[in-house]
């Protein structure tokens, strides 16, 4: 896919839902929040909802921000799936 294909798939700024997956612990949730923080612009905000697996092993955070480029939004992804507590972004 070539950059310009790319740039019609999202017009920045936008709202953009972002789910990350991990084990259900204190810290998945600590690491998660404290990554998607450094992304976000202070003043911008982040509307936060989660969801455990039926057995209660994993959970899914969901967070809905705003992104203002291409760039934040690979950034954020990169660190997010670095992390060993993550599982899965989507």
């Amino acid at each position: 896919m070539n950059t310009k294909d790319k740039d019609a798939l999202f017009q920045f700024p936008c709202s953009y839902p972002l789910k990350v997956m991990g084990r259900n612990t204190g810290d998945f949730c600590s690491a998660v929040e404290g990554i998607v923080k450094r992304h976000v612009p202070a003043g911008d905000e982040i509307v936060w909802s989660s969801r455990a697996s039926s057995g209660q092993k994993y959970l899914s955070m969901t967070a809905t921000l705003l992104m203002h480029s291409e760039e934040q939004l690979n950034a954020l992804y990169r660190e997010l799936n670095e992390h060993e507590l993550v599982l899965i972004t989507l």
